[in-house]
């Protein structure tokens, strides 16, 4: 019998296993990113009227015009990026496509992709289904991280490098000086830089500052990013890419026989989000995000975790060393079944499972009461164990 050997190894996703858990339990669910309060009125009433205009049928497979426009109009705007919207700006069915895409368009069997961990879970997965070996950096969560530890990951056979900032999970946002390392090595050994850029917005200290802004880097980078987290509309599927015309012309190739196109009212309404909210909007998103952050934190410490608090993005990751000795897959079972709050299991985030590690993550997209409510639970969880109940 045939097996599929490019998938051999795969689990299922651990982040949507956790969700159709705490459905099951009827728990909090701050497992998977996603938020549980609207999108903006401006953004719901410019999809609901792109449908009343028959806006149905498939848009031009790499975008429609008016959403590249405007995703071009955004990068010279917020970062001064010049990019040509007609043949370096791509719009995929969300970031995750937008990911897989643009590996298997610039990766090719037997080269390497370096990726930093903690890392998202779908990156291991996309290097493999090129035929390519992932090559991960292990970075402490909380620590700077060490160029000389990255170098040593990178060899004649390394093609990419997957950079995630901010961070999922670590709610770390990169640094001038770690994104300098970063481009040092792409330029030394003729290696693309492929950047996650999803969480662009939401930002609590310091400043996102893309990859494709340091010198020599524009040619080399290829930055994704979308609507998903900016907009709230996760379930829109709504992805970009942006980059050079050589790297685009692949791109679009591998987009095109994947998914054909995204979803065509979508990209109206998204259009109009990027034209018609504009910098008060990002600013007001990220203090409410901010506020969100506190308010988890806060609760997470009473109940006994151990964290740094994020700087971007919308996750805590959390040490459970103070509370249980459980492996990180049974902790996170026992949260959602005993204090009714669902967590992602740090082993996730790995490409290695350590005995020895105890995390799990945590989501804060959501409303202030879901998050209070959840505070509630998981400290009454902790109490009941005398927080330091290790078994």
């Amino acid at each position: 019998m045939h097996t599929a050997r490019r998938t051999h190894g795969f689990t299922e996703s651990v982040i949507r296993a956790m969700t159709r858990l705490a459905e099951a339990h009827g728990a909090l669910n701050l497992a998977q990113g996603f938020p549980n309060f609207p999108a903006p009125d401006l953004v719901k009433a410019a999809a609901a009227e792109a449908v009343r205009a028959d806006k149905n049928q498939y848009a031009i497979t790499w975008g429609a015009r008016r959403l590249r426009e405007a995703v071009a109009s955004q990068y010279r705007q917020l970062y001064g990026l010049e990019f040509d919207p007609e043949s370096e700006v791509t719009v995929t069915c969300g970031a995750t496509e937008a990911m897989a895409a643009v590996l298997l368009a610039l990766v090719d069997p037997g080269e390497e992709v370096v990726i930093l961990e903690p890392h998202y879970e779908n990156y291991g997965p996309d290097a493999v289904l090129c035929g390519a070996r992932p090559v991960f950096v292990p970075l402490a969560p909380s620590g700077a991280l060490d160029p000389e530890r990255l170098a040593r990951a990178f060899s004649e056979r390394t093609r990419a490098v997957v950079v995630n900032t901010p961070w999922n999970p670590a709610g770390r946002v990169l640094r001038a000086e770690e994104l300098r390392a970063i481009a040092d090595l792409c330029r030394r050994h003729d290696a693309y830089a492929v950047t996650d850029e999803i969480y662009e917005h939401i930002v609590f200290e310091g400043r996102h500052t893309p990859l494709a802004t340091l010198p020599g880097m524009r040619e080399r980078t290829v930055t994704v990013s979308g609507a998903s987290k900016t907009f709230a509309v996760t379930g829109w599927r709504i992805g970009t890419v942006v980059a050079p015309r050589e790297l685009t012309l692949a791109i679009r190739k591998v987009h095109d026989f994947l998914t054909v196109g995204a979803p065509a009212p979508l990209q109206d309404a998204v259009a109009v989000a990027l034209e018609g909210l504009g910098e008060a909007y990002y600013r007001e998103m990220a203090l409410a995000y901010r506020r969100r952050r506190d308010l988890l934190c806060a609760s997470l410490a009473r109940a006994g975790f151990e964290f740094s608090p994020p700087e971007g993005a919308y996750y805590v990751l959390a040490s459970y060393r103070g509370l249980s000795l459980l492996p990180e897959e049974e902790f996170a079972r026992e949260l959602v079944t005993e204090a009714r709050v669902a967590a992602v299991p740090g082993s996730s985030f790995f490409s290695e499972r350590d005995p020895e590690r105890r995390l799990v993550r945590f989501a804060f997209c959501k409303t202030e009461d879901v998050l209070a409510e959840a505070g509630r639970r998981l400290e009454a969880f902790a109490a009941s164990r005398g927080r330091a109940g290790a078994r």
